[in-house]
């Protein structure tokens, strides 16, 4: 039986996903947030509005979720006519492709033909563009940016990679600027390098010294090609770094929201309070907060005892009870827990029973967004015509 509060909050995740543009589906890994952020996305479709699902989860969980092989870079059209009970909208899936959507950014925004293939042919770049640290946050945020102006879809749902560290997808982009900012390495590079070519004069014995540690540790060609990336990427960095401020402000303005997905055991709803409070500190719109794969209570949930009940074995009776009273226990300690996640935010919570088996399919899909929603449906309101990334300033 669902409570007033958790329909209140059914109602509210309801009403973002029938008028936002962008949904962040944010948590902890194991506890169904990519599972969830399908559902929502499905819902919404089935609703009326044309709806992207977008995963940055390395794990590719999204595409098990969805019934399918493998999920490609770009927006796949899905077939809901299996599941759609009336006219509805359209719904598609795709996973972000870090390094394409690196390189794009790179042929896109450098100075000049020249500088674009120094960047991309450049073999340090060839090597660490997926890996540096922020490449894959900031690459999601340049992917939803450009996602959110395409007129194809009324509302983007993005599924975050799992974290330990809550808003890491919100401030590792931050360290890749730290580190594409030359003025960092300037410092170390420019001594040995003058635009792009290896000088081995140095000015001071200390100097010398440097340049034989780095070529035994690093190699001169490593150093070359790194001083090259960042020859070649001057003058690039302002505008990466105004985008990502735009995608900031695209977070935090009316048309995004984020749902927050925990689990019932302590230590994912500890993650689950600690996000929602820096969430609230960053001024980050939330719409709903699930708790996903909640035990139920089968004492409490058992009903009245048959008058006549029917004769079983003693000691198969006795195995029954202990497994009941097991899993009453572990429903209580969960329900203690949620209390608590309860008491520390404003919202209401949205509690998920844990289903019978792993959804692999667009109907099991269905079922956990309608068990999400309860009696709140998303409703797609008329369209809205969006500007352009580049008319929206």
């Amino acid at each position: 039986m669902r409570s007033s509060a958790a329909d209140r909050g059914s109602r509210s995740l309801a009403a973002a996903l029938g008028e936002r543009r962008v949904l962040v589906v944010c948590g902890s890994g194991g506890v169904g947030k990519t599972t969830t952020a399908a559902a929502l996305a499905l819902q919404a479709a089935l609703e009326g509005r044309r709806v992207l699902a977008c995963t940055i989860d390395p794990a590719r969980r999204l595409a098990t979720s969805l019934g399918l092989a493998v999920l490609e870079g770009r927006p796949r059209r899905l077939d809901l006519s299996r599941v759609a009970t009336r006219p509805a909208g359209a719904m598609w899936a795709m996973t972000l492709d870090t390094r394409r959507t690196f390189d794009a950014l790179v042929e896109k925004h450098a100075s000049s033909e020249a500088a674009r293939r120094r960047i991309l042919d450049n073999r340090f770049y060839q090597q660490v563009s997926s890996a540096l640290a922020g490449s894959h946050e900031y690459m999601a945020m340049e992917k939803l940016l450009e996602l959110s102006a395409d007129d194809r879809f009324d509302l983007v749902v993005l599924d975050t990679p799992p974290t330990r560290h809550a808003l890491d997808f919100l401030e590792a982009p931050d360290r890749l600027m730290g580190f594409l900012d030359t003025s960092v390495l300037r410092w170390f590079l420019k001594p040995y390098f003058v635009a792009g070519r290896l000088t081995l004069k140095v000015a001071t014995r200390t100097g010398a010294f440097a340049l034989d540690l780095a070529d035994r540790f690093l190699g001169l060609q490593f150093l070359q090609d790194l001083s090259e990336f960042f020859l070649a990427f001057e003058g690039m960095y302002a505008g990466f770094k105004e985008r990502a401020e735009r995608v900031h402000e695209l977070l935090r303005g009316e048309d995004s929201g984020f749902v927050l997905v925990a689990g019932p055991a302590r230590a994912t709803l500890d993650e689950a309070r600690y996000f929602y409070r820096r969430l609230r500190e960053k001024d980050m719109p939330f719409v709903g907060l699930v708790v996903n794969r909640v035990h139920p209570d089968p004492l409490a949930d058992a009903g009245p005892v048959p008058r006549r009940p029917a004769t079983v074995d003693a000691a198969l009776a006795r195995g029954l009870l202990r497994l009941m009273e097991d899993q009453s226990r572990v429903s209580r300690r969960e329900r203690r827990g949620i209390a608590r996640l309860e008491a520390d935010v404003a919202e209401p919570l949205i509690l998920v029973p844990e289903l019978d088996a792993d959804v692999h399919d667009l109907r099991g899909l269905r079922e956990v967004g309608e068990r999400i929603l309860g009696g709140g449906r998303a409703r797609a309101p008329r369209r809205r015509a969006y500007l352009p990334a580049q008319a929206r300033g």
